[in-house]
């Protein structure tokens, strides 16, 4: 790696190799990143099945108007038909 700086003055360019502790620590820095992000997809990928449910659940308007016009039926049909998302998709361990 390389620190590049800029003569602003005369546009030149010079690049800098780094200095074997700034090399270290470069390297440091971008070790604990990648684990950062490794850390974030392993909860991403927890709550993953939060999201494809959510994508597919009926609305829940179907649901309220069964409750309003005190149609089981309906109620059932949105229920059962959230039951089927929650199996397709089930919470891992």
């Amino acid at each position: 790696m390389h620190i590049t700086k800029v003569n602003v003055v005369t546009g030149e360019i010079v690049q800098i190799p780094y200095t074997a502790e700034e090399q270290s620590k470069y390297d440091i820095n971008k070790a604990a990143e990648e684990v950062a992000n490794l850390a974030k997809q392993v909860e991403l990928a927890k709550t993953q099945y939060q999201r494809d449910r959510a994508k597919e659940y009926p609305p829940i308007t179907n649901y309220i108007d069964g409750v309003v016009k005190g149609d089981q039926a309906q109620i059932q049909t949105y229920i059962d038909a959230c039951l089927a998302v929650k199996t397709k998709y089930p919470k891992p361990e």
